[in-house]
């Protein structure tokens, strides 16, 4: 055993002073609180020794962030300015990264651009899209055949080689944050190609919205179609409740889904803060102005401006009591994606055909069209378990499906047919719900979102269609139409080709043209 003279010496002879070594040898006779107070109190000088060369290596790092946003930012600017010093007129730019796509969103970008060339004939068009197997004249080929509009000059087409970097199947967990995150390099992308003087996000990536006003020095603009976080959603995950987008598994964890709210919360504070830097704010109805004003809190920039639905395109579809008819067709127009809700309307027709005999008059008389565009190769694959979920229903030889067909074909399907059947939970707003109404078919849609708050609505105190939430009162819904006598049945057709008038090409030229004009008249022309 070693003395305690013998550890005086041996801490001396290691030049250890004296106040030292009296300090080492009394810690051995403190208490163990005595000792932890000791400790702490030399972590906290430790740490206030070290404190002033921390704060001046983070103000030196923040400098030289200051500093290369500053040269990114002078470096763009740059390049926009040469731009303009080449083309002598300013440019807009549209960031739609499937704009060959078939769906309402790309009738918007369209109409959108043929409003600004009719107005502003001084002014460049860009199109930032990721459809790189196409050209740019094959774009516009399928615009005229899809929604019949011609641009009176083609834009500039930039393609986008990461577009892959938005998919929602590259981010099965975490998809919305990972969907953000990418759209922000695509984003990227975007900006070091073609600096605008005047950036609109047409497709709904509000993490590009502080990068091109930022780094690009941009004004900025959106067009909302739909919210990428909703006050439904967080409830949907609050309650626990099944969806597309909640599967069983997070639901029927209380653990899961209380992480999931924590992480909508989080992301939605995110999204709020991205989309609140635009100068001007354009949304397609009154279910999405109500979530874009409680997440981006801009109400003087926020305005409502219907889709365009090319209304006068089925005008020309005769309106007259339907008698005699044998066979009724249940027409659907819409996308085929997950939150469409397709699955739904086959299980609500398989229960109209059950209660129906065979032979004429029964079975025979119904037919259940999916009529749609396939974005990708999972649009595909959600068409092949359709079939396969028709087939296991027994419906397969009375459920028809035409996919990505011409404007000309749609027309006629829609003439032809009985009923228009929408499905979609919280729907933004539903072009193809317009259009069927245009063509003069009595309407079927979810009572959520747009359908029920601005399209089907009372018109002149008159029915314009039907709604319903569930298979069975979907079902319902349909044995009903379909048992009205002919002259009611025209009458609601009547009044829902009346009311949508308020939804045509031109109103939202005028509409869209008005919010446009303060941004519009900022570029120097």
């Amino acid at each position: 055993m070693i003395r305690m003279d013998q550890w005086r010496h041996i801490i001396r002879s290691n030049t250890c002073n004296a106040a030292e070594v009296d300090v080492f040898l009394s810690f051995g006779k403190m208490s163990g609180h005595d000792q932890l107070v000791l400790c702490l109190c030399e972590l906290t000088r430790l740490l206030w020794k070290l404190f002033l060369p921390l704060v001046i290596l983070c103000a030196l790092l923040l400098t030289v962030l200051v500093l290369l946003v500053l040269a990114v930012r002078y470096w763009l600017q740059s390049s926009r300015n040469a731009r303009r010093a080449r083309d002598g007129r300013p440019t807009v730019a549209f960031l739609h990264p499937y704009c060959n796509a078939g769906g309402g969103g790309e009738r918007v970008l369209w109409c959108a651009i043929r409003a600004l060339q009719n107005r502003y004939t001084d002014i460049n068009i860009v199109v930032y899209t990721g459809d790189l197997g196409v050209t740019g004249q094959q774009i516009l080929e399928g615009a005229r055949r899809r929604f019949n509009i011609v641009l009176p000059r083609p834009p500039q087409f930039v393609f986008l080689r990461h577009r892959m970097l938005v998919e929602p199947n590259l981010f099965p967990h975490f998809t919305l944050l990972g969907q953000s995150i990418g759209s922000i390099f695509l984003g990227w992308e975007a900006l070091t190609e073609f600096v605008p003087d005047l950036y609109i996000d047409s497709m709904g990536y509000a993490f590009t919205l502080p990068l091109f006003r930022y780094f690009g020095g941009c004004s900025v603009g959106s067009y909302v179609h739909y919210p990428t976080i909703s006050t439904d959603m967080l409830s949907v995950v609050r309650e626990r409740n099944p969806r597309f987008n909640n599967p069983d598994y997070v639901s029927n964890s209380l653990f899961l889904s209380a992480f999931k709210v924590v992480y909508y919360c989080l992301f939605a504070l995110l999204y709020g803060m991205a989309g609140s830097c635009s100068d001007l704010i354009m949304v397609n109805s009154s279910w999405t102005l109500d979530h874009i004003l409680s997440l981006w809190r801009a109400p003087n920039r926020t305005s409502v401006v219907y889709p365009p639905c090319d209304v006068s395109a089925f005008l020309d579809l005769p309106l007259e009591e339907e008698v005699d008819k044998k066979c009724h067709s249940i027409v659907s127009v819409g996308q085929f994606r997950p939150e469409k809700d397709h699955r739904l309307q086959i299980r609500a027709f398989k229960k109209v055909l059950d209660r129906r005999r065979e032979g004429p008059g029964g079975r025979e008389s119904l037919k259940l069209i999916l009529i749609g565009g396939c974005r990708n190769q999972q649009d595909e694959d959600r068409v092949l378990m359709l079939r396969g979920l028709c087939q296991e229903l027994g419906v397969g030889d009375r459920v028809e499906f035409k996919l990505n067909i011409p404007f000309e074909e749609l027309k006629r399907e829609l003439a032809e047919s009985t009923i228009g059947l929408h499905t979609m939970w919280n729907e933004h707003f539903g072009i193809g719900i317009v259009e069927c109404m245009a063509a003069g078919k009595v309407i079927l849609a979810h009572k959520s979102g747009g359908p029920k708050l601005d399209i089907v609505v009372p018109f002149e105190g008159g029915q314009t269609g039907f709604l319903a939430d569930d298979e069975d009162s979907y079902a319902e819904a349909i044995d009903q139409i379909l048992a009205l006598p002919p002259a009611s049945r025209l009458q609601i057709r009547r009044n829902a080709r009346q009311s949508v008038a308020r939804f045509s090409d031109q109103e939202f030229e005028i509409c869209f043209l008005a919010a446009m004009e303060p941004l519009m008249g900022t570029l120097e022309r």
